[in-house]
């Protein structure tokens, strides 16, 4: 059982999804079965809640060991997890705040496995922000794609759009009005019947950028539902992307210059 407390307007089910991942792998379940309670009243759909109110959730002790995160690496600083595919980032950070201190850095997409950093101290916070702001960090992906990109490596540019109320990018060659430049890299590392496996480097960090970016050149990555292919995402019987963030590097400085020499990685494979 976890009680928790609501902090702003939102439905039940979005709380679930940013606060307690292991009610968000079973909510449809704890939704049937009146498994969570609004007030110490049983709902039985997803309820509009407001602050203050009172969430509980009845999960059974097995739904409550189905791992979110796995911890790579902790010290007095910082704490790097390697994020399971369908958390959100902000479920991993809930989970953390109610053990310890902690701070939110970066974020992952939901179906997006690998790294994330966290910092444990306002101090380690203000350094780890300002390296990500100066793009000294070092982020690289390994994705598995659909068909093989015509080049081994190659870095890619052009400019992505976001589409707020469809929640989707676009991407284009030539600048758009409202589009913003991206800068994709990557490598070959393993091609095989109708598929490879790429490593990518971002040069910039904008929504969906690697989904979107190698769907338009004809690359997309397996398993994603929004800008891949889905007849085969159907045969292969996949719902989500085979993405993983794999390596982090931080060229810090400060309380934190000691990270420059570390590489983590991610315990995840494709």
């Amino acid at each position: 059982m976890l009680q928790l407390v609501v902090d702003k307007r939102q439905n039940l089910r979005d709380f679930t999804d940013n606060t307690y991942a292991q009610g968000s792998f079973y909510f449809d379940t704890l939704i049937k079965n009146k498994d969570i309670k609004v007030n110490g009243q049983r709902v039985g759909k997803n309820v509009l809640l407001e602050v203050g109110d009172v969430v509980t959730y009845y999960t059974t002790p097995k739904q409550e060991s189905r791992a979110a995160f796995y911890i790579t690496y902790e010290d007095e600083n910082v704490l790097v997890v390697d994020k399971e595919s369908g958390v959100n980032s902000e479920a991993v950070f809930a989970a953390l705040c109610r053990e310890r201190e902690c701070y939110f850095i970066h974020r992952l997409d939901r179906n997006t496995k690998g790294l994330m950093i966290f910092a444990l101290s306002t101090a380690a916070e203000s350094v780890l922000l300002q390296a990500f702001r100066e793009k000294r960090v070092e982020k690289r992906y390994h994705a598995l794609c659909f068909r093989v990109p015509k080049l081994p490596s190659a870095v890619l540019t052009a400019y992505l759009k976001k589409d707020e109320k469809r929640a989707l990018v676009q991407v284009f060659d030539s600048p758009q009005k409202g589009a913003e430049k991206i800068v994709t890299e990557y490598t070959t590392l393993e091609t095989g019947e109708g598929v490879c496996k790429l490593e990518i480097c971002l040069h910039t960090g904008k929504t969906h950028q690697i989904r979107a970016h190698l769907a338009h050149i004809g690359c997309p990555i397996v398993g994603d539902m929004k800008y891949g292919d889905e007849i085969k995402n159907k045969e292969r019987q996949i719902t989500r992307q085979c993405l993983i963030a794999k390596k982090l590097r931080i060229d810090s400085d400060g309380i934190l210059a000691y990270l420059k020499d570390k590489t983590f990685l991610s315990a995840f494979e494709l």
